[in-house]
């Protein structure tokens, strides 16, 4: 039986815990483990709450999950808000000099690991405290049956170049840990891992992205710092000088755009990336780009909006706002690639396309798939992939005629010289033209001449669907179910279908990958065979779902949506289809965990993070107009009540807060 395992990582920012949880995902992934990591960060140099599960097994996972096996706490606030979480069978490790771990915050066979750090590093001498995570994570290789020795190697590798006495001492630290929870907790896993030692790269998709596009031959790319595309441009400025690439860091989002559709005018292949502020920006430039039939690749990785909304949160928000990027009718394709692997071919095939079809491509991508680290085969990447650069005139000969760049072909593809090359002068102008590129906006306007360039533009839409491989039904084809989502969300819902169908639920799944152009006839071929259609998406107005009518005509009979800024898990999915299989009203209220959280935020708001809720029930007969969770709330150290908070269970409003010296005084 393939087993797996998740550890939970919680700490502030500044706190160390991304390199931690690093450190453990490529160590296990050298012994031969699958991993697939998250990083529930916030917009914050040092403080707030950073959450960080590493999923690890025997079998690839294609989400995070949403199982919890140990929970390494690096302070309180992390063992307060995620102990609960820990399966039974499971343990909180946590420092003990530091912060405690009451049992009442864990479940029933749930156990607390209090690691005395300063006791298990007095041997080291004065250590800083990032160090605990070091003890941490050795105690975590005991617990787990992990390797030592591979995570060991992972250290190596990163203290390096600080020297082989740091790197020694981090090992022996994490020895420390090893050897204390050898002698006082018992491991958590039971039998020895299947070990297959097979090395796989482990990567993010933004990484795969830069990745991909160097391989297609991207010789320029410029950004402007903006989460979540922002390790885009960490990865084209740490390797571009190594890959022949120039980067650029420009000063906006409007100077971004520009700058790389200048070079793919020029003739070099070129991409740029932002998120949807960024590209809110981008959009005159877009159509720029469409008229002027300059290939260009934009990726717009989406996060939480509008407006800067949560930087670092992830979100399907943005769809319409691509479909509607720029003013007026243009070729342009919109892809959305599904899983990590993918987008590396994305890049490559978005460089393709908009040479072959001289336009611009968008790639959607989001938080989630272009963040988050998981191991791939290491066969999903080659080195050698295919170059297409369409009709590119490298010379034109005297006898040829007079050169026009937008010519009426009866493909739409006009020939494309580069500037300089001898006997092809045209204007290339942001209005419209004529074939030669003589402007048909003043003096010369032309409806018919307007007419033809356009229907010629425009056929290359057809031209390059024909190209685009369609999608395919995943599950049994006579499912009573039929699951449809876009872009990231591929695999979770294909585990949430593994979870349905152990519970006798049969569903299937469409998921879309080529947004525009769209294979409408395909689609509606698969989907007017399917009796019942959930559209799954991370918005709040299911933006894909509304843009699946307009194509098609077929409308969902219910939806999925998410827009509290993190990402799927398969059991809320699971949960969600068989209420709406047995036609259960869908509720918008506050669950009683949600109440806890809410909660927390008043106290991290307004008790300067030194209490915590203590009990929570359901109360009626107020005079708010809806029933209230009535929240008492204690001090963190004394355990002393300090007051009652009260939240509308349908509006989440927080109506009062009632301290517990007023209502004594009122007695």
């Amino acid at each position: 039986m393939e087993r797996e395992f998740t550890v939970g990582i919680g700490g502030a920012a500044g706190d160390g815990l991304d390199k931690s949880g690093d450190t453990l995902a490529k160590g296990v992934s050298r012994m031969g483990l699958y991993v697939y990591a998250y990083n529930s960060y916030q917009s914050i140099i040092r403080g707030g709450h950073i959450w960080l599960r590493v999923r690890i097994g025997e079998k690839k996972a294609h989400s995070h999950g949403d199982h919890l096996n140990l929970l390494i706490a690096l302070n309180q606030d992390t063992v307060e808000r995620h102990a609960r979480e820990v399966e039974p069978g499971g343990a909180v490790l946590y420092n003990s000099d530091r912060f405690t771990c009451e049992t009442s915050l864990l479940r029933d066979g749930v156990v607390g690991l209090p690691l005395p750090v300063n006791e298990i590093t007095k041997p080291f001498g004065r250590l800083l405290p990032i160090m605990q995570n070091t003890v941490a994570l050795g105690a975590v290789m005991f617990l787990t049956r992990f390797d030592f020795d591979s995570t060991a190697g992972v250290l190596g590798d990163t203290f390096k170049h600080k020297g082989q006495a740091v790197v020694d001492q981090n090992v022996k630290i994490m020895k420390a840990g090893y050897d204390y929870a050898r002698e006082h907790f018992v491991p958590l896993v039971k039998e020895a891992w299947n070990f297959s030692r097979v090395r796989r790269p482990f990567a993010t998709g933004n990484e795969l992205f830069a990745l991909g596009a160097v391989t297609a031959g991207c010789k320029f790319y410029s950004a402007y710092p903006m989460t979540p595309a922002s390790s885009i441009l960490h990865w084209m400025a740490s390797h571009g000088e190594q890959c022949g690439v120039v980067v650029k860091q420009c000063e906006d989002e409007l100077a971004v755009v520009n700058m790389a559709i200048g070079a793919g005018h020029a003739g070099v292949r070129a991409m740029c990336g932002t998120s949807g502020g960024g590209f809110a920006l981008m959009t005159e430039g877009i159509g720029m780009a469409g008229m002027l039939e300059a290939p260009v690749v934009v990726i717009e990785v989406q996060r939480g909006g509008p407006s800067t909304g949560i930087p670092t949160k992830t979100e399907q928000g943005d769809l319409n706002q691509v479909f509607g990027a720029s003013q007026g009718d243009f070729p342009r394709v919109i892809i959305a690639p599904t899983e990590t692997a993918d987008c590396f071919w994305t890049a490559v095939e978005a460089f393709n396309l908009a040479e072959k079809y001289q336009l611009p491509v968008l790639i959607i991508s989001d938080l989630l798939l272009s963040e988050h680290p998981e191991t791939i085969e290491g066969d999903a990447l080659r080195h050698d992939v295919a170059i297409e650069r369409g009709e590119l005139v490298t010379e034109w000969p005297k006898n040829n005629g007079p050169y026009r760049r937008y010519a009426n072909t009866p493909s739409g593809v006009s020939p494309r010289a580069l500037p300089g090359t001898e006997g092809t002068e045209y204007v290339a102008a942001t209005d419209e033209h004529d074939e030669e590129g003589i402007l048909i906006s003043d003096v010369f306007t032309s409806p018919p001449v307007r007419r033809k360039i356009m229907e010629r533009r425009m056929k290359k839409v057809e031209l390059a669907l024909q190209e685009l491989e369609p999608p395919k039904l995943e599950g049994p084809a006579d499912a009573p179910v039929t699951l449809i989502g876009w872009g990231s969300s591929k695999g979770v819902i294909g585990e949430a279908r593994a979870l349905l169908a152990a519970e006798g639920v049969r569903a299937n799944q469409l998921h879309i990958k080529y947004l525009h152009p769209f294979h409408t006839r395909e689609v509606k071929s698969i989907l007017e065979k399917s009796k019942m259609l959930i559209g799954i998406e991370g918005n709040y107005t299911g933006q894909f779902a509304r843009f699946l009518r307009a194509e098609t005509g077929i409308s969902v009979h219910a939806s999925i949506l998410k827009y509290d800024g993190e990402p799927f898990e398969p059991r809320i999915i699971a949960e969600e289809v068989k209420r709406i299989v047995a036609r259960k009203p869908a509720s918008l209220d506050v669950t009683l965990e949600e109440a806890r959280e809410m909660a927390y935020h008043y106290i991290r708001t307004h008790l300067a993070d030194a209490a915590r809720p203590v009990k929570i029930e359901l109360t009626d007969g107020n005079s708010h107009g809806e029933p209230v969770w009535r929240v008492e709330i204690a001090d963190r150290e004394s355990g002393k009540k300090r007051g009652d908070l009260e939240i509308g269970i349908r509006t989440g409003a927080l109506y009062a807060w009632q301290p517990a010296f007023a209502t004594t005084a009122g007695a």
